[in-house]
C-alpha cells in the first residue's frame, strides 16, 4: 500500500496557514537577485537564464530579441504571484477532498508548475495529478497491445488481486467493477470513469464547504467548469485579473517502473538527469472510461528544470516562441494553434540534437534551433513525443497544419515585425532570410528518418543564416548532408 511520504503527501506536514505569502516573497527575491547572464538555477525551481549583456556592436536586429525577452521577463513576477494565489485555493480545495475521502491524497512536493507557468505567456490549462492512496505494485497491471507497432502510450487495466489485504477501499462499488472474466488472480478492476465521478462529487462538496467557511476568497472559483465525460476535472480559479485553469487528474503511482526515452538524454542534458527523473517512476492516469495509461507530464517538466541548470538561452528561447505563438500565430489567443506543450517538445528535441554549449550561447541562434525542429515537424505533419516517439503530438487535434506552417516559416524568414513591442523599435526590417521556401528540404525526414541528425538541422540553420559553429567536424558533416540534398534535387528535376 502507498503510505504518505513525510513532507510530500501527508496533510499533517503542511501548516494550516498556507505558505503562499512566504513562497511568493521568496520567489520575488530570487527573481530580483537572479544574475542577468546566468542560468545556474536549481533543477527543482529554475527561473531560466536572463539575457546577457549587450555587446556595443550588436546589431539592431539582434537587440530586438533581447528587448522582447526583457519584456517577457518583466511579467514573470506578477504571473507567479497570480499562480501562487490560485494554487493556494486549489490546495485548500484538495485538502478538503482528502478530509472527505482519504483515498485521494494531496501532493505538495511538485514545485515545478509555478516554474512552468512563469515561462509561459499562454493561458493553456495546467495538469495537476492527484495521487490515489494505492500503489500500482499492489495491483495487477494488465497491459493492452498497441494498435500498431510503435504506438504509445500503451493502455492498461488496473486489476485487484483476489484476497489482497489492504485494498478493501478500492473494491467498493463507487470505484470498482467486479468481473468473473479477468482470470483466476483478479476479482475486478479500478475503473477510471468511476474514480472521476467520485472525485467530481467530492470537489463540488469541497467547494461548498470552503465557501461556506470562508476558506477561499469569494468568487475565486465555481462548479461551472466541472463537466462530465472528460479524462480530467477542470477547475477555473480566479487570481487577480487572471483566470487559471487546472485540470485535476487522478493518478496511480507506479514506483520502479522503467521510464521511456532515457537513451535520448545521453547528450544535451545535465549528467545524471535521467537517473534523477526516472527514480520517481511512472504515474498511471485515465486514458478512457475503462483504461489507464502512463503519464510523462511530470518527467517532461522535470526535464525542463534540468535544462534550466545549464548555461545558455534554452528556456529563454522557449519563452520567446510561446509569446510569439500567442500574439502572432494565434492572434492573441483567439485562434486554435500550437500549445506550450508543442513548443516544449521542440525544445527537448533541439536540446538533444544540439548538445554543444555554443549552440545556446547566443539568443537569436537558440530561438532558431527550436524553430528548425518545429518547422520540420509542421512540414512533415509529425512532431514526435520526446519520451514516446510513437505518439504524434500534431495528430487528432483539429489543427490547420498548413496555415501554422506558413505562420512559423514567415516568422523564421523575417522575425523583426513580430518582435517590435513599441514604437521605438519601428524601422526598416532586413530582407527575408529565405529567397524561396524550404518546405521540400524540411520534409526529408518523413521519407528517410536518417536525416534526423544534427548535421541535417545544421543545414537548416545555415539556410536561415544563423549557423555560426566553428567546429570542423560539424562543418564537414553539414556540408556532406548539403551535397546529398543537392544530389536529390538534381534527380527530381
Amino acid at each position: 500500500m502507498l503510505e504518505s511520504t513525510p513532507g510530500e503527501l501527508s496533510p499533517a506536514c503542511r501548516p494550516a496557514v498556507h505558505l503562499g505569502r512566504f513562497r511568493l516573497l521568496l520567489l520575488l527575491l530570487l527573481l530580483l537577485l537572479l544574475p542577468p547572464a546566468s542560468s545556474l538555477q536549481p533543477a527543482e525551481w529554475p527561473c531560466g537564464p536572463g539575457p546577457g549583456p549587450l555587446a556595443p556592436a550588436m546589431s539592431q536586429q539582434v537587440s530586438l530579441w533581447h528587448h522582447y525577452l526583457l519584456a517577457i521577463r518583466s511579467r514573470e513576477a506578477p504571473r507567479v504571484q497570480d499562480y501562487l494565489r490560485a494554487e493556494d485555493v486549489l490546495l485548500t480545495l484538495l485538502e478538503r477532498v482528502h478530509a472527505l475521502d482519504p483515498r485521494f491524497l494531496v501532493d505538495y512536493s511538485r514545485h515545478l508548475k509555478a516554474f512552468q507557468f512563469a515561462l509561459r505567456s499562454s493561458e493553456d490549462p495546467l495538469d495537476v495529478e492527484l495521487p490515489l492512496r494505492v500503489d500500482a505494485q499492489d495491483l495487477l497491471i494488465e497491459e493492452l497491445d498497441a494498435t500498431r507497432p510503435g504506438d504509445s502510450p500503451a493502455l492498461c487495466c488496473l486489476g485487484i488481486p483476489r484476497g489482497a489485504a489492504g485494498l478493501e477501499p478500492w473494491t467498493t462499488d463507487d470505484v470498482f467493477s467486479a468481473s468473473s472474466e479477468c482470470g483466476p488472480r483478479c476479482c475486478g478492476h479500478i475503473v477510471p470513469s468511476k474514480v472521476l465521478r467520485v472525485l467530481k462529487d467530492l470537489l463540488v462538496a469541497a467547494i461548498v464547504h470552503c465557501k461556506h467557511h470562508g476558506l477561499i476568497p469569494p468568487g475565486s472559483l465555481s462548479v461551472a467548469s466541472l463537466k462530465d465525460g472528460q479524462l480530467h476535472l477542470s477547475l477555473l480559479v480566479s487570481s487577480g485579473w487572471r483566470r487559471i485553469c487546472f485540470n485535476v487528474v487522478p493518478a496511480v503511482r507506479r514506483r520502479g517502473a522503467a521510464a521511456p526515452g532515457g537513451a535520448r538524454l545521453v547528450s544535451g542534458f545535465p549528467e545524471g538527469a535521467w537517473r534523477r527523473i526516472s527514480s520517481h517512476g511512472v504515474d498511471l492516469v485515465p486514458a478512457s472510461a475503462q483504461h489507464w495509461r502512463a503519464s510523462t507530464e511530470y518527467m517532461l517538466t522535470r526535464l525542463l528544470g534540468e535544462l534550466g541548470t545549464l548555461r545558455g538561452h534554452r528556456l529563454d528561447s522557449l519563452s520567446i516562441l510561446d509569446r510569439v505563438n500567442l500574439e502572432s500565430w494565434r492572434g492573441g489567443g483567439q485562434s486554435p494553434g500550437l500549445t506550450f506543450d508543442h513548443l516544449k517538445t521542440a525544445l527537448l528535441w533541439a536540446s538533444a540534437l544540439f548538445p554543444a554549449p555554443e549552440d545556446w550561447a547566443e539568443l537569436q541562434g537558440a530561438v532558431y534551433r527550436l524553430l528548425v525542429v518545429l518547422l520540420c515537424g509542421l512540414a512533415t505533419r509529425r512532431l514526435a513525443h520526446f519520451l514516446q516517439p510513437g505518439s504524434n503530438l500534431l495528430q487528432g487535434r483539429g489543427l490547420d497544419l498548413h496555415a501554422l506552417y506558413q505562420h512559423v516559416e514567415a516568422f523564421a524568414s523575417q522575425p523583426e515585425g513580430a518582435l517590435q513591442i513599441h514604437a521605438t523599435h519601428l524601422g526598416r526590417s532586413p530582407p527575408p532570410r529565405l529567397g524561396s521556401g524550404i518546405k521540400a528540404l524540411l520534409q526529408l525526414p518523413a521519407s528517410d528518418p536518417a536525416y534526423w541528425t544534427t548535421a541535417y538541422f545544421d543545414v537548416l540553420l545555415d539556410k536561415f543564416q544563423v549557423f555560426n559553429i566553428q567546429d570542423k567536424d560539424r562543418i564537414s558533416a553539414k556540408q556532406s548532408v548539403f551535397r546529398k540534398t543537392k544530389a536529390l534535387d538534381s534527380k527530381e528535376s
